[in-house]
């Protein structure tokens, strides 16, 4: 990789260098902060180990190390950060064979989930409760994201320009950089550039909220740093108020698919909608729903059938 790179080279170093190569400037800051602490990680579990001692049996109990302290998942996110930069050092001989090959992932049993998503009528009421007012608020930015299943960096982007209130349409093409400087910033892939139908009731709502605003800033963001937190503590507030399933304003965003999902809407139309990059992560993240409703179209096939 480079040429101050040898076999004695420690490996915590050379995939700290790697980093630096192949990952700066080629990812998200969010992605290369995960990178950074998995290097983080590799010098605390092993910091005397070289690259040429990086044997199958060592780099086992690098990850069952690492798997006493978290989940199965994060291990196995862990692995997949570590073996690209492992193949490499393969490839250039600093590592006569692949270490990771049948690496077996383990990891602490699963922390008990918070529920992730309303149903229609909890949803219902949360939105009853809200105080809309006559100048932006979170309750705003809580009913957007509850209507669009936008992702919470998306919907501090939104500007008046972004609104087609004539085709009912919401244009999402950027975010907002809450977690830095702020400003704005790319989606978070391509496929997360969309256009989106809104309701008629966002449209006479956000039609009349955006009037006196400036075309071209962001309607929720002010002059103080924004933390989703805030949001989060806003939403837990309605929720406890209303009895109903404390969730994250993410979790707005989960409550907006599985609702499609449950009315019916494909998962295709449902993973263009939240932007995903592919069918596969939608499938992925709600599985639970999707095997539900395929059980419920057995019962359907079944009916159809018997009534042959």
């Amino acid at each position: 990789m480079l040429n101050d790179t040898d076999k004695m080279s420690l490996f915590y170093e050379y995939y700290a260098q790697w980093i630096e190569v192949y990952k700066k400037g080629a990812i998200r800051d969010a992605t290369l902060a995960k990178y950074l602490m998995t290097q983080k990680w590799v010098e605390k579990l092993m910091p005397t180990v070289k690259i040429s001692e990086l044997t199958r049996t060592v780099y086992q109990q690098l990850l069952n190390d690492y798997a006493k302290e978290h989940e199965r998942q994060t291990t196995l996110d862990f692995h997949h950060q570590l073996k690209g930069a492992i193949l490499d050092a393969v490839d250039e001989g600093l590592i006569s064979r692949d270490p990771t090959r049948k690496a077996i992932i383990k990891g602490k049993a699963p922390r008990v989930k918070k529920i992730k998503y309303l149903n229609q009528f909890e949803l219902h009421t949360l939105i009853a409760d809200l105080d809309i007012k006559d100048t932006p608020n979170w309750d705003w930015l809580i009913l957007l994201v509850a209507k669009t299943g936008m992702r919470f960096s998306e919907a501090l982007a939104i500007t008046p320009d972004d609104f087609d209130f004539a085709r009912q349409t919401l244009s999402i093409s950027k975010t907002w950089d809450y977690k830095g400087e702020g400003g704005f910033m790319p989606t978070k892939n391509k496929s997360s550039v969309r256009k989106i139908q809104i309701d008629w009731q966002i449209v006479v709502k956000f039609s009349e909220l955006t009037k006196n605003l400036p075309s071209d800033q962001p309607i929720f963001v002010g002059n103080s740093k924004i933390y989703n937190s805030t949001v989060n503590d806003a939403l837990a507030r309605h929720c406890k108020a209303c009895g109903i399933s404390e969730i994250s304003i993410h979790g707005l965003r989960h409550t907006h698919a599985s609702l499609l999902l449950f009315a019916g809407v494909s998962i295709a139309s449902v993973a263009r909608r939240l932007g995903h990059a592919s069918m596969t992560t939608t499938q992925k993240t709600y599985l639970h729903i999707i095997q539900e409703l395929e059980n419920k179209d057995v019962d359907l096939v079944m009916r159809t059938l018997s009534g042959l």
